[in-house]
């Protein structure tokens, strides 16, 4: 039974020990588990995500922020999805778009409640409390981690790709070739990077992936017109049995909601957020169309999962589209797992900041991604995975629960209510039947 009384202006209060979540009232500024500057676990995420700048962004630049956030690997495995799910299944994308820009403006709202809220998981225990913090920060870690494994495959599979035939040997009966040698390379050079403190270089560099996409369709345009592969993929008008792994990669493609917050944070004017986030999705969405287009008109069935594979080989502007890929994954893997390793060494150290101990936590994490990333080299089907189960529950599940349970339906209006329950239960059909169809076409190809 909950015995605190009304505060903040008569919002209802929460109670901390109630395990069901109630959707019928607001907890707005009343919710007991988040208060800025006294709790501890919301400095320690505050650390483990990228900290917006104090002096505030401007419109343009939060648009370009937004874009890179948006414009990653997905833009490779694109024309893959496609090739799953049929040209029909291309309907669906503008589809995920809308719903992913929705949701991303839902916790626009939820960080409106409470000025303590600065970043997802601190919705996450605005709405739910520790339990809600606990849920936001693993799904977003485990979305970092297997992104980062997801990095490694493809650098490896772009440098197998560039230098084929490529081996080192380690003794009489131990050879390593191919793309096993070429993860174990480049996680040896990109190991350095997780140690730096001031990751702004990193980040630089990171930001150029929005010039990096639009290079990209370029180079795969050049490919059809002027090196002569042409548009002679026909492809199948649906395949329902690869919708769910169609629809996983699509929602991978806008996996962005767990910097918005962060994003929204650091714009001089927040209330332009919104229309900043719209911009955003349909820029990234006409990008993400042209490519799966041309890729599948290319290519059809037989296109890769990471089309600049299927590029043909000794051309130019092949290697300049697989040089750019390799640019963002090197310069993004840091940037991704360093949110893990100090949500880790928070843990495990409690805050002391000792570098041998450091050092041996974000070497062990490196070479946990290369130890998976060797076992599961299969960067197209890992990707769906982490779309359908990870990118559907941070993009589309939890930020739907957090709105309603900040807000309550008895705030909302019935059309909101019911649309967003829609998200819901189309978000978790797709979480389920696209994890199984993902986990089950990586289990066939061991």
């Amino acid at each position: 039974m909950c015995t605190d009384k009304l505060a903040n202006g008569g919002a209802a209060p929460h109670c901390p020990s109630d395990d069901s979540p109630d959707f019928e009232q607001p907890l707005l500024y009343a919710h007991g588990g988040l208060q800025a500057g006294k709790d501890a676990a919301a400095a320690r995420d505050h650390e483990a995500q990228w900290s917006p700048e104090d002096g505030g962004a401007t419109s343009l630049r939060t648009y370009f922020n937004g874009l890179n956030a948006l414009s990653g690997v997905g833009l490779l495995t694109i024309p893959y999805a496609l090739a799953e799910g049929g040209w029909l299944s291309l309907v669906l994308l503008p589809v995920v778009a809308a719903v992913c820009c929705y949701t991303g403006q839902l916790l626009q709202r939820c960080m409106s409640a409470s000025p303590a809220v600065r970043g997802y998981p601190d919705i996450g225990a605005l709405a739910l409390g520790g339990k809600g913090r606990f849920a936001v920060s693993l799904s977003m870690y485990a979305e970092l981690y297997l992104v980062a494994i997801g990095f490694l495959i493809l650098e490896g599979d772009s440098l197998n790709k560039l230098f084929p035939g490529t081996s080192l040997s380690l003794g009489p009966d131990i050879v390593v070739s191919g793309k096993h040698l070429f993860v174990v390379l480049v996680s040896i050079v990109i190991l350095p990077t997780m140690w730096l403190r001031n990751l702004s270089v990193l980040a630089y560099i990171s930001a150029s992936g929005v010039v990096a996409s639009l290079v990209l369709v370029f180079c795969v345009l050049w490919a059809a017109v002027v090196d002569g592969v042409g548009f002679q993929g026909k492809g199948r008008m649906l395949n329902v049995s690869g919708l769910p792994t169609a629809l996983g990669l699509y929602t991978f493609c806008y996996c962005g909601h767990a910097v918005f917050p962060t994003l929204c944070n650091s714009m001089k004017e927040k209330d332009k957020f919104s229309k900043v986030l719209v911009i955003c999705f349909v820029a990234c969405t006409l990008n993400y169309g042209s490519m799966a287009i041309l890729g599948y008109l290319m290519y059809g069935d037989d296109v890769e999962p990471q089309v600049t594979l299927s590029l043909p080989e000794g051309k130019l502007i092949s290697k300049l589209a697989i040089y750019t890929t390799l640019i963002n994954p090197f310069s993004k893997y840091a940037l991704m797992v360093t949110p893990v390793a100090t949500a880790i060494e928070e843990k495990l150290l409690a805050g002391n900041k000792r570098s041998m101990k450091n050092m041996l936590i974000r070497a062990f994490i490196v070479i946990s991604t290369v130890i998976i990333a060797l076992t599961v080299p299969f960067f197209g089907e890992l990707m769906a995975f982490v779309g359908s189960l990870l990118s559907v529950m941070v993009s589309m599940l939890l930020p739907c629960i957090c709105y309603l349970k900040i807000f309550g339906t008895a705030r909302c209006s019935m059309a909101e209510v019911v649309l967003i329950v829609m998200i819901i239960v189309l978000g978790s059909l797709v979480a389920a039947t696209g994890t199984y169809s993902s986990l089950r076409n990586i289990i066939h190809k061991f």
